[in-house]
Formats: structure tokens, C-alpha cells, sequence
């Protein structure tokens, strides 16, 4: 008797022990956010916020509010959507709200790279010394190079110049700006004597345009990856191009290239100080690879298209580009040399800023996620003061907060380009309830995660468009064409991509 009794209590302890993993016992205290589990246990409503997390956190907001706690695949997240909250999440103590935890499991997940305590601040380190003030203007020089390297080599001349040439616009343009972005951080092909320079420059081209190819393969798995959704055919095929990716950038091969970037150099060196192995180091290099140009192309692609969809906005930024240029001396006519754009022009231009920043407002949809270390107070603009849990998740989504909410931005769906300036060209304030805001477009994150080569990245896409718009005309194959959906399988990582690719055409304008 005395065994069955034994037996039946461990029987009783491993259900109860399920139940409470599975959240069965969850309950809401009394100063916590609306709590809601769903109906699924463990699984929560993580069939619906991968479905479509936007529509979903709408759904949630107008049941619950601005503040709401919810099961999503065992683990408990609270949404904070009051704009007003979001300095003090962002800013809050590691001690209390840490950002590493989550990042650091999504990047040995998707990347293999296991993170070390020093890697979040050698990042932030050299970013700001190569991708801010003086190293800007050097990684802007070596981008608009490679950007001329892939872009013009094969013009050609006389009345053949300003014959249409048709492409896909989200291929063309995530192609061309992930591959100068690839050459001007890692490195070019060595050559010796002016003989040998064309070949390599043409070797470069060959070679960027291989790696953008597998790259495009891996980025088509990534938001399957990181949700741990793979099937067994796709993460054999996502363990290849890992592997590829290691192999590819591997720290050995990087230093035999000319012209690496100091921002790829200071890092490789300050892991290797770091003890970190030269293995893990390759990895690494495939991790700022993604984070340095996994978004700036597809968001060159929506901003082209905004423009070639509203001809006002093409003209108003054309007329802006060529004043600039004009009023530097690299006026575009026939026979001039190539125009020479400095950062110092591209400070020049707040139209193509608004327009920038218009659309990624319009389609950069982070997701930013802290983990809950210790209870935590969070008071919301209503007064109400809520307990954040230890052991929680909390997370903020600005493209349905603030960067979509139609009192934060008139009209949200539509595309301004110059919503976020002033008719004087000074930047625009903007405010809720008659307040103003602070966090009012956050396509870069916030405070201690905020993206550290935002700068650069922003430069590489007005560089792209500056060029694009000073050398060709630009036009969609169907005047008619629809702006695509966007892929709400991509919600959370970033830029969103269209579910379907558009025709343009382009001729030099001179």
C-alpha cells in the first residue's frame, strides 16, 4: 500500500508541476496589468501573435488598453502601448529590465555566436568610432565608392545612354546597397599595379553578388528561425548557409582583403583580447553582417517606390538633390565627372530625412523586449501605477503605439514626405493628448539597445537615393501598380519586406 500511495503522490506532483509550467495557476495581483492566457495552455495566444502580431496587439489594446499581460508560447509578455512609458522602460537598470537576456538567446539561436559579457560594449564602442563624426565621413567615402563600383561600371555611351532598362525594384535595390554596405565594412579584393585593378574590381562584383545571393536564402528562413518554426527540410538548409557564413567571413579570410573597415577590424581585435576564439569570431562576423545590412536595403526599396507612387514627392526631392549638388560643384550634365557626395552634402538635405523617416515609420516594426529581473513599478500617463513581474518579459511595438496612431500622425497609412519637418525645413515636434512626445518614430529602438550604426545605415540608404535620383529618371512599368502587403511573417525583425516584388524602369537623366 504504502508504494501505491508513494507513486500516486509523485503522480500528483509531476500533473500539478505540468499545470504550473503550462500557466494553469497564473493569477492576476492586484496592482498587475490585465492578465489574459488565452485558452491554449503554455501555448497562450502564440498562434496568433505569430499569425500577425500586429493585428493581434490591436485586438489586445482595444480589449485591454495600453497596458496588458499576455501567454505567448510560456512565457508571460507584457505590451506596454502608452508612449509615455517608454522612456522609463528604456532607460531603466539592467538590475531590473535587461535586454542581453533575450538578445543574447536570439543571437545563438539564429547566428550560433555565444555572446561574452564585453560584446554589447565593444560593439557600441567601435560603432561610435567608426559609424559617428569623423568615421562616418570615412565609411561614406568608401561606401559611395562601392556604391559607383557596382551601379555605373557598365554605362553606356552615346544615344544608348538614355534607353530604358527594366529590373524588380525590391531585388535591385536590396542587391546594390547590401553589396557596396558588404564591401565597405569587409573589405575589397587585393591587386597589385594599376593592370590588376579592374580585375579586381570586377572579382568584387562577382564575389558581392554570390554572398548577397546565399544571403537572401538565409534571410527568407530568419523570422522562421528565430521563432524556432523551422521544419526539419529548412533547418538543414539554415544549418548550410550558417556554416557557409562562417566559412565566408571567417576572420582569416577578412584579413587578406584591402580596405576593411575600421569598425570590422577594432571588433575582430577586441574579441580576440577578449579570449573569445577565433571560431566564435567568424560567427560574429556573420552577425554584424545581418545587423549592418539585413534592413537598410528593403527600406531603400519602399522609399523609391513612395516616390515613384507620388510624383510630387519624386519632384520635391529631385529639385533637392540637384541644388545640393549644384551648390557643391558637382552639378550632373552631360560629360561631367562622377558626382563626389560627402556627408557633409548629405547633412543638406531635410526633404530626403522626412521622406526617410516617413518610411520607416511606415514599415520598420522592431519589437523591443526586456527581461523582468525583479519586480518593477511602471507608472503609465493615467496616473495608474502597475507591477511589472520578475520572471516576465516586457515589450514595446511602436509600429502599432505610436508610429501608426492617427493622433500621434494624421492620416497614418498614407506616405508624407514631408510629414516630419516644418515648412522652414526645421525638424517637427509632435504630441498626444496635447503633450509632446518624445518617442514619436522608433524604427531604431531606444536607449541602452538603440541601433548603434543607425547613422551609417541611414547614410548608406540616402547615398543610394541621392544617386539613384541625380542619375536616372525613375518610373514604375505600370503606372497603376498597387503598393504591395507587406509579409506579416516578418513582424518584429525589423524593415518588413513586400510579398511581392514591383517592375520600375530607369535611363540616365542626362
Amino acid at each position: 500500500m504504502a508504494l501505491w500511495v508513494v507513486l500516486l503522490c509523485t503522480l500528483m506532483a509531476s500533473l500539478l508541476g505540468g499545470l504550473y509550467l503550462l500557466g494553469m495557476f497564473r493569477r492576476r495581483r492586484p496592482d498587475e496589468p490585465p492578465l489574459d492566457k488565452g485558452t491554449i495552455p503554455w501555448l497562450g495566444y502564440m498562434l496568433d501573435f505569430r499569425k500577425d502580431s500586429s493585428e493581434f496587439l490591436k485586438r489586445m489594446q482595444r480589449k485591454h488598453g495600453d497596458i496588458f499581460t499576455v501567454l505567448i508560447g510560456g512565457y508571460y509578455f507584457t505590451f506596454v502601448m502608452d508612449p509615455f512609458c517608454f522612456g522609463a522602460i528604456t532607460k531603466e537598470s539592467r538590475s531590473k529590465l535587461d535586454f542581453r537576456t533575450f538578445a543574447s538567446k536570439l543571437v545563438q539561436q539564429v547566428f550560433g555566436y555565444k555572446p561574452i559579457e564585453a560584446s554589447h560594449s565593444i560593439i557600441h564602442a567601435s560603432s561610435t568610432k567608426h559609424l559617428m563624426g569623423d568615421g562616418l565621413t570615412v565609411m561614406t567615402q568608401a561606401t559611395l565608392e562601392n556604391f559607383q563600383k557596382l551601379m555605373f561600371f557598365n554605362l553606356s555611351s552615346g544615344e544608348e545612354k538614355r534607353v530604358w532598362q527594366e529590373d524588380s525594384l525590391f531585388h535591385y535595390c536590396y542587391n546594390i546597397v547590401f553589396r557596396a554596405g558588404y564591401l565597405a565594412l569587409y573589405g575589397s579584393e587585393p591587386h597589385q599595379g594599376a593592370d590588376n585593378k579592374e580585375k579586381a574590381i570586377e572579382q568584387d562584383r562577382i564575389h558581392s553578388n554570390q554572398v548577397f545571393y546565399e544571403f537572401r536564402k538565409y534571410d527568407r528562413l530568419f523570422p522562421r528561425l528565430a521563432s524556432a518554426v523551422l521544419p526539419p527540410k529548412e533547418k538543414i538548409e539554415a544549418e548550410r548557409l550558417k556554416r557557409l557564413f562562417w566559412s565566408t567571413l571567417a576572420v582569416k579570410k577578412t584579413w587578406q582583403k584591402d580596405n576593411i573597415s575600421g569598425w570590422i577590424r577594432d571588433q575582430e581585435q577586441l574579441l580576440a583580447e577578449n579570449g573569445v576564439p577565433e571560431y566564435m569570431r567568424d560567427r560574429f562576423m556573420f552577425v554584424l553582417l545581418w545587423a549592418s545590412q539585413g534592413n537598410t536595403g528593403p527600406t531603400a526599396f519602399w522609399l523609391l517606390l513612395y516616390l515613384m507612387k507620388h510624383p510630387e514627392a519624386m519632384k520635391a526631392l529631385k529639385d533637392e538633390v540637384d541644388k545640393v549638388s549644384r551648390e557643391n560643384g558637382q552639378e550632373m550634365k552631360p560629360g561631367s565627372p562622377p558626382v563626389n557626395i560627402t556627408r557633409d552634402m548629405l547633412n543638406q538635405t531635410p526633404l530626403l530625412d522626412s521622406a526617410l523617416e516617413e518610411t520607416l515609420r511606415l514599415v520598420a516594426a522592431p519589437i523591443l523586449v526586456r527581461a523582468v529581473l525583479q519586480d518593477t513599478s511602471l507608472k503609465m500617463s493615467s496616473g495608474t501605477e502597475y507591477t511589472l513581474r520578475k520572471g516576465d518579459r516586457v515589450a514595446l511595438f511602436p509600429h502599432v503605439s505610436v508610429q501608426m496612431n492617427p493622433e500621434i500622425h494624421p492620416d497614418p497609412h498614407e506616405f508624407k514626405y514631408d510629414r516630419f519637418i516644418n515648412p522652414d525645413g526645421t525638424k517637427k515636434d509632435f504630441y498626444k493628448n496635447g503633450k509632446r512626445l518624445k518617442y514619436f518614430n522608433m524604427p531604431w529602438g531606444a536607449g541602452v539597445s538603440i541601433c548603434p550604426g543607425r547613422f551609417f545605415a541611414a547614410t548608406e540608404m540616402k547615398l543610394f537615393v541621392f544617386l539613384m535620383l541625380s542619375y536616372y529618371d525613375l518610373e514604375l512599368v505600370n503606372r497603376e501598380e498597387e503598393i504591395p502587403a507587406i509579409d506579416v511573417s516578418r513582424w518584429g525583425f525589423g524593415t518588413m519586406h513586400p510579398v511581392r516584388d514591383v517592375q520600375f524602369r530607369y535611363r540616365l537623366r542626362f
